[in-house]
């Protein structure tokens, strides 16, 4: 599949952001919303802090609430860039030092951060911590529901693909971009049984 989509589709240029701590932010603004709406929010930011780490880390609630109203949910958001960047200033910013923690645990520990469920502590864990993992968000659940394999939650297909936490770092975030790209592009069935990809789905199903 990934080789596919790298075939059909070219390089993802996903996760698109300056630096570590915009994707962190970015990570927490797209939940339960799109890109443009980010963007916004993420401008606002960069405006306001150049996305210093102490700068950030100094904005309260009430702060962050306008500038990052326009992505949506901005009480729960604000929340949890709160929280989020008072746990990465109590380890100094240090990302490279967060990375080296065992999977397992790094995950639990974002996932004890209000606001942060498991498809934005693996995306931090991937594209923040460097952790090599697979996102199953809803492109990813959907997409491989049309290959025969499918699941109700984001757990259930994320311990079905264990083996990408084994694969080079930017394998697995380029896999996570491809899929979410052809999500954006194919959003029915009938044109994902016109797809190129539709061909594994024999070779997944068994």
């Amino acid at each position: 599949m990934y080789q596919r989509l790298g075939q059909l589709l070219g390089p993802s240029g996903w996760w698109p952001a300056d630096s570590k701590l915009e994707i962190a932010v970015g990570a927490i603004l797209v939940q339960n919303t799109n890109w443009r709406n980010v963007d916004r929010g993420l401008a606002n930011l960069r405006a306001a802090t150049k996305f210093a780490p102490t700068a950030l880390a100094a904005l309260s609630q009430a702060e962050l609430i306008p500038l990052i109203r326009p992505s949506g949910f901005y009480q729960n958001k604000s929340r949890a860039l709160v929280a989020l960047m008072a746990w990465l200033q109590v380890r100094n910013f240090d990302l490279g030092a967060i990375g080296l923690t065992a999977p397992t645990v790094l995950r639990q520990q974002l996932l004890a951060l209000p606001g942060i469920g498991q498809e934005t502590a693996d995306a931090l864990r991937l594209y923040v911590f460097d952790q090599p993992t697979f996102i199953a968000d809803n492109y990813s659940r959907r997409l491989f529901g049309w290959l025969g394999v499918p699941t109700k939650t984001y757990q259930a297909l994320y311990r079905r693909l264990p083996e990408v936490a084994t694969w080079a770092l930017k394998d697995a975030q380029e896999f996570h971009g491809l899929i979410d790209n052809f999500g954006k592009t194919v959003k029915q069935k009938e044109n994902f049984n016109d797809s190129p990809l539709a061909g594994l789905k024999l070779a997944l199903a068994h």
